[in-house]
């Protein structure tokens, strides 16, 4: 029983009609079939059916997941790369992805994994494999990545847990749009922080991202923040999107009245990808965002794709000095040796700022 939900599962993989799978952690038996309860979709699975992300299907009464260990990208990436940056700045996280999405963005820059399901003979790596050689490569945290997390949850919470007894941090970066079963679980086994994209304001997500809502994730970084998790946000602007005046301003006031104005915001410039073929976002859109979210209150507001950009810096929001350089995902210079500044002695939000590889 997790919050009052009857929950089937087994710690064994197996074969289930010819795939190599294991049951679903989270799921629900109902008089018309097996509820998922991964993520805020929740699929109803009858005989035989696959979930709308295509990760979870149905057989015999059980949900299983079959992209359970299953890999499609890994590589080491800075942790600014996700972005964090009020996050052991100058670390490096072994990220990994596997396959498929909860969400239809048409522009997803990723879209060559999130939008095709898992192949018949993909690649795989254990847990302890994986940590290992995060372990080897001189990474200080593990980040799932690339395509939507959550829907690798078995398997997340088994990285977790063996990234937490080898020393490592752990990191998500996620739409946010799984369940508050689904992350509390994450949280047990270890989860430290994660870094949510929020797609825009109710209209948008709805018409661009699959008839979503958006509800669901402000909700669930409500729980992060709650449980204590270190929280960033990234908007991708896409032009004619959510590049409104309105719609960034609408989200910046729920940032700053629903999770606290030193949560970090990345505002991220589009590349056009997949179905969507309008520009770049042009610079001066993303200068206009950014005056507008700290108009609204907000004090750490960065820029993202624009290498050399000031915006990418930290400053101390009472005194204005620089307090982390960089370029890119590059950490040039790092005064911080604890939570406060070093000139004013103003406390800056984040974790493992005095953090030296």
């Amino acid at each position: 029983m997790y919050d009052g939900i009857e929950i089937a599962f087994s710690t064994e993989a197996g074969t289930v009609a010819g795939r190599n799978v294991i049951p679903a952690r989270l799921q629900k038996a109902e008089p018309e079939g097996v509820r998922c309860l991964t993520c805020e979709r929740r699929c109803l699975l009858r005989r035989g059916q696959e979930g709308w992300c295509r990760t979870r299907f149905e057989c015999q009464g059980t949900l299983y997941s079959r992209i359970y260990a299953v890999v499609s990208s890994l590589s080491v990436n800075p942790i600014e790369k996700k972005p964090l940056f009020h996050f052991f700045p100058g670390s490096r996280a072994l990220t990994v992805g596997s396959w498929s999405c909860n969400f239809d963005c048409p522009w997803c820059q990723n879209w060559n994994i999130s939008k095709q399901p898992s192949p018949a003979n993909p690649d795989t790596c254990s847990a302890k494999e994986f940590v290992a050689l995060a372990v080897a490569r001189g990474c200080q945290g593990t980040s799932i990545s690339f395509n939507e997390p959550t829907l690798s949850l078995e398997w997340s919470l088994e990285v977790f847990s063996e990234a937490r007894v080898r020393g490592l941090y752990n990191t998500f970066v996620t739409n946010g749009y799984m369940t508050s079963q689904a992350l509390g679980l994450l949280i047990e086994a270890g989860l430290d922080a994660m870094n949510v994209d929020l797609k825009g304001d109710q209209e948008v997500v709805s018409r661009y991202c699959g008839g979503v809502d958006v509800e669901h994730v402000w909700r669930r970084c409500e729980q992060a923040l709650r449980s204590g998790l270190h929280l960033e946000l990234t908007t991708l602007v896409v032009p004619g999107v959510n590049d409104k005046e309105s719609v960034l301003r609408r989200i910046a006031a729920g940032i700053r009245d629903r999770l606290g104005r030193g949560i970090p915001w990345h505002l991220t410039r589009y590349q056009p990808a997949y179905r969507f073929r309008r520009p770049a976002t042009p610079l001066v859109v993303l200068e206009r965002a950014l005056s507008w979210a700290r108009e609204e209150g907000l004090q750490f507001v960065y820029l993202g794709n624009v290498p050399g950009h000031p915006a990418e810096n930290t400053r101390c929001p009472a005194c204005g000095v620089i307090l982390v350089r960089r370029w890119g995902f590059q950490v040039v210079e790092n005064r911080l040796r604890s939570e406060r500044c070093p000139d004013c002695g103003a406390e800056i939000p984040g974790v493992g700022w005095g953090w030296r590889g």
